[in-house]
Formats: C-alpha cells, sequence, structure tokens
C-alpha cells in the first residue's frame, strides 16, 4: 500500500467504493486522514463499514464542511455528459476534486529514496486500444530479465494498492482517459500513448476532449521520455508538441510503417519490428513468429513495448527474448482452441469499431461474431474492414439493427453467445477462423466485457 502523503489530521471525502474507491480510504486512512464516503450503490452501508469509514451523503447542503479534499473514483462522471451531484457540490463549495492517479504522484517518492542507488521509475501507458497489452508486455519483459516491477492502475491492482517500490523498481501503469481526465498530479518517468480512435465520447464532450485527456499525461507531467504511437494525428500532434527538434531522442515515434528523419524511431512494416536511432538502423525482430501478438494492432504493441523498455536500457536481443514467451492477455486476441482445423479467438475486449476492425486484419478467413451495446459514431468506419469476413454472426438486444448496418457482409441474427457459437461452428472449414470481435459494448446483456469473454470460451469448451 502507498499511504497518501500531506493529508494528516484531515478530513477527506471519498465518492464510489469500488476497486480504487476502497483502496483510497484505506491508503488514506494509513497516511493519517480522517475519511468519510458516499457511494450512490446499494451495498453502499456494508461498503463503507468495511473499510471503516463513515457514510456520509455528499450530495447534501452542508456536505463538504471541514473537508479538504473530495477523492472521486474514475467511473463516476465529472464534467460530461453531466457532473455527479456530489461533484458539483464540491466545486460550489470550493473543495478540491482528485483521483486516485493524482493521490499516487504526489505520494510515491518518500525520503528512503535519497539512499536508494537507481531510484524507482514509473512507465505510464494510455491510449484507446492497445494500451493493456503494452503494459502487460512490459510487466512480462521486465520480469523475464529478472527486474522487479509491479502492474497497475487499469489492469492488475490499483495504483494505491500496490507495495511501496524499492531500488530500481519499475511500476507499469495502464491509465484510461477517465484516470488521467482529473488527476492532479500527473508525473511519469516513460509517457506511452499507444492511438487514438473514437470512444467515451459522450463522458468527454466529444473526440478534442477525449484526446485532451489522454495528452495530460505528457502536458502535465513533463515525462523525462514519450513513446507517441503516430500513426493518427492526434499522435502526430503530441510527439511536435514534446519534440524540440527533429533529433531530439527524448521522444520515441512509434508506429505499423516505415518512419525516416534523424530520431529515434520504432516501427512495424510486414511484421517486422525496426528500431532506428540518429539515421542508422540499431535493432530489428521478427514479429510474425511471436505467437502470443498476432496481427498488425498487436505489432504496434510491441513496438510501444519495445521503445518503452529500451529507455530503460534493456538490450534488442532481451527484449526479443520475452516477446517469444508473452502469452497475450484473457480476451484480446486470445486462441481459446483449434477444433477440426477451426481456430477460436476470443478478443471480447474489441469493444469499439477501431479494435473489431484491427482484430479482423489479423485472420484471413473469419466467422465474426459481432455485436452489443453500439457505440457513439455507428458502424460506418467498419466498411473497408471486413474483407476477410466470410459471415457475421450477431448477438445482442439489437441484434437485427447492428446486422443490417454490416453493408456487403452476410449476416445471421444470433441474439445470443451460445446460438452465435454453434452456428459459426457449425459452418466453419478447415482454416477459418471463429472471432469473437464485438465492435460494440457488452452491457446490454453482460455486467463487462471478461464475462462476455467468458460466455464465448464456455460456449467453445462444449464443442
Amino acid at each position: 500500500m502507498i499511504p497518501v502523503r500531506g493529508v494528516a489530521g484531515q478530513r477527506v471525502a471519498v465518492l464510489g467504493l469500488g476497486r480504487s474507491g476502497r483502496a483510497a480510504v484505506i491508503a488514506l486512512q494509513a497516511g493519517g486522514a480522517e475519511v468519510i464516503v458516499w457511494d450512490d450503490g446499494p451495498e453502499a452501508a456494508r461498503r463503507a463499514a468495511e473499510v471503516g469509514a463513515a457514510l456520509h451523503d455528499l450530495t447534501r447542503p452542508e456536505a463538504y464542511h471541514g473537508v479538504a479534499l473530495l477523492v472521486t473514483s474514475p467511473g463516476i462522471p465529472h464534467l460530461y455528459p453531466a457532473p455527479h451531484p456530489a461533484i458539483a457540490r464540491a466545486w460550489e463549495e470550493g473543495c478540491p476534486v482528485d483521483n486516485d492517479i493524482g493521490l499516487f504522484f504526489r505520494s510515491l517518492a518518500g525520503g528512503d529514496w535519497d539512499d536508494f542507488d537507481q531510484p524507482p521509475r514509473v512507465i505510464a501507458v494510455t491510449g484507446s486500444n492497445g494500451k493493456s497489452t503494452t503494459a502487460a508486455l512490459i510487466h512480462h519483459i521486465l520480469d523475464h530479465v529478472g527486474r522487479p516491477s509491479q502492474l497497475a492502475g487499469n489492469i492488475g491492482r490499483g495504483v494505491l494498492d500496490i507495495e511501496p517500490p524499492h531500488d530500481g523498481d519499475v511500476i507499469v501503469l495502464e491509465l484510461s482517459s477517465y484516470q488521467t481526465e482529473l488527476a492532479r498530479a500527473l508525473t511519469p518517468d516513460v509517457a506511452v500513448f499507444t492511438n487514438l480512435t473514437p470512444d467515451h465520447l459522450d463522458r468527454h464532450g466529444g473526440p478534442g476532449g477525449y484526446f485532451a485527456a489522454k495528452r495530460r499525461l505528457f502536458a502535465e507531467g513533463g515525462p523525462d521520455r514519450a513513446v507517441v504511437g503516430v500513426d493518427e494525428p492526434e499522435g502526430r500532434y503530441l510527439a511536435n508538441q514534446l519534440a524540440t527538434g527533429p533529433a531530439d531522442d527524448r521522444v520515441i515515434r512509434v508506429a505499423t510503417a516505415k518512419l525516416a528523419g534523424e530520431g529515434w524511431h520504432v516501427f512495424a512494416r510486414k511484421g517486422f519490428l525496426a528500431e532506428w536511432r540518429k539515421g542508422r538502423q540499431v535493432g530489428a525482430i521478427d514479429l510474425r513468429a511471436v505467437p502470443g501478438l498476432p496481427g498488425r494492432h498487436n505489432h504496434q504493441n510491441a513496438c510501444a513495448a519495445y521503445a518503452a523498455c529500451r529507455t530503460l536500457g534493456l538490450a534488442p536481443r532481451v527484449i526479443e527474448q520475452a516477446l517469444h514467451s508473452f502469452p497475450g492477455l484473457p480476451h484480446r486476441s486470445q486462441v481459446v482452441a483449434e477444433i477440426g482445423g477451426v481456430r477460436y479467438v476470443n478478443d471480447s475486449k474489441a469493444t469499439n469499431v477501431d479494435s473489431a476492425a484491427k482484430a479482423l486484419a489479423a485472420f484471413d478467413r473469419v466467422r465474426w461474431i459481432c455485436g452489443g451495446l453500439e457505440k457513439d459514431g455507428g458502424l460506418a468506419a467498419l466498411a473497408g474492414a471486413t474483407g476477410p469476413v466470410v459471415k457475421a454472426y450477431v448477438i445482442g438486444r439489437e441484434a437485427a439493427g447492428f446486422a443490417m448496418q454490416l453493408a456487403g457482409v452476410e449476416a445471421e441474427v444470433c441474439t445470443d453467445m451460445a446460438t452465435a457459437v454453434a452456428r459459426a461452428a457449425a459452418e466453419a472449414a478447415p482454416g477459418e477462423v471463429v472471432l469473437l470481435a464485438p465492435a460494440a459494448a457488452s452491457f446490454d446483456q453482460y455486467d463487462n466485457f471478461e464475462q462476455r469473454g467468458a460466455d464465448f470460451i464456455a460456449q467453445v469448451e462444449k464443442l
């Protein structure tokens, strides 16, 4: 646990008692704060009792009397589409609002760091797609070479729930836009931006607000090194804003196409990763032989993780060895089984159109299970990505409407996962892939994408 600094003797309010909220309460108490809590859920009283904090309705008048700080959970809207009443009340009372990420960065460094030969370092990864895989891959590489590291944030443990780092340790954080948008302190040593595609637009008031939330990790924190995916205009803009000139190697540009120039570049082209620095190639890896990272989108993730690890001084060949033992993450291009020459792949995390398009591009002939709670922007962006699709099997409560938008694709309305898997399996031929890549959120039928992926796996196991 990381005790929160600067709160001793203060009264601090915590809004939301999910994973990050509970960890924040405990870390604040360890820092000497008197903590009060509020949660809108039916289990609020029980959750408050579990962490030994008083339940206090933060939406009522006088709620913030004597309160020095409000700490809110990432999932609670604070601006768009409308502020939570408790946050709006904090604004009116002039009470500062922060989240667990801000508390983490302001509390991480301790007095014992002065005695370390090599201070701990923080690598923070954000972006629309691939940030979980990239963060987990960095952690895997560090583990492979025997360098102590912890994985936290939007993956693994809550940031305040990790162990205080020791001499030379590395903390790898996956940070969503919800987390970076509000944090008052953002000071990673290495910041990674994978890519940007439309997502969470209602929460951020449009694509500009969404990008601005990601950009804060770089603009507010001033990392020593920035690894920036430049396949999209936003990434190219960000890299340009950070670099002082073409040869500024504090910025490492990452892409899925060849890059040129004097700077530090890592790119993957036709399945080969290449590292260029000061106008010459200094590293190369054949990613086609890495089983846990199939497809162009995973090659982009590999480039970002490789670049981040190179900033720590790891050699290219050591990183290459670690890539080959990376098993991949559940629900992200996860090979579940091969039955009768047909592969079954679970990419339930492909919750938006862009991530689904990238999942499709990794295979040649696909029986595609898709559908769910459609996100803003519709499915128009899939039009050029459905070439590998032999047939789509559509699930979700609005499956018929979803299927009608799949122009040029033969689609069967299945509604539920069991029917979709059974139909795809019955029609699949050897050499084809049955791929779950929904291009939609899961909340119409499941609690989360993990539950949806688990259902897919269960149905495949029945085969």
